[in-house]
């Protein structure tokens, strides 16, 4: 699935609804609520903070997903295309760092 399908069932699902996307500052909030998540699950699995006996180990993919699915609603409200938007970014650190870090053998 690319970016932009990912967009079209991001909206499909909110526009579904009355409500429809959130304000700008509580997908904010949201956000932060959302790395909030998987920093807690980083912390447990690779920190010092390790989990209590009965705690279950969390998922580090779905905790990354809630931040795309964020992202991506943030993108819709704003009329941001995020493929368009990756692609300059991308060009962006092809051009700025391409001599920042040492590179492997043949690449």
């Amino acid at each position: 699935m690319n970016i932009k399908d990912m967009q079209g069932e991001v909206d499909a699902w909110i526009t579904q609804f009355e409500e429809g996307y959130w304000s700008p500052m509580s997908m904010l909030a949201r956000l932060a609520e959302e790395v909030g998540e998987l920093a807690r699950e980083i912390n447990h699995q690779f920190g010092e903070k390790t989990k209590k006996p009965d705690e279950p180990m969390g998922d580090l993919a779905l905790e990354l997903a809630d931040i795309l699915f964020i992202v991506i609603c943030y993108a819709n409200s704003l009329n941001i295309d995020l493929e368009d938007a990756f692609k300059r970014v991308m060009a962006k650190y092809r051009h700025r760092d391409s001599d920042r870090w040492t590179r492997k053998d043949g690449l």
